[in-house]
């Protein structure tokens, strides 16, 4: 028998090993076309964006390089030559 640690699951009620639940933890961040996104990577803006508290707007086609993932599944953090601390929704990029 394997020395494994074991994890009660609250969800199930069961024992269930520790690295089962790792793997179902890690949230794969998918883009627009249902590529998947890692930290590093490249995306295009599908659409124009309006900035909120901002008058820029962030045109169709605009690269966005090196992007970090964040803890919502939804959201990129990334930067643009014009605005520092910019988060972007997934639903607007897609993986060049």
């Amino acid at each position: 028998m394997a020395d494994e640690d074991y994890v009660y699951d609250e969800a199930s009620g069961e024992w269930r090993p520790a690295s089962e639940l790792a793997a179902e933890a890690a949230v794969v961040v998918r883009d627009s076309a249902g590529n998947a996104l890692a930290d590093g990577d490249s995306v295009v803006l599908i659409k124009d964006l309006k900035l909120r508290g901002s008058s820029q707007v962030l045109k169709q086609g605009t690269v966005i390089r090196s992007i970090r993932l964040t803890d919502n599944p939804e959201e990129i953090d990334c930067r643009h030559d014009s605005i520092k601390g910019l988060v972007l929704r997934c639903e607007f990029v897609r993986k060049r």
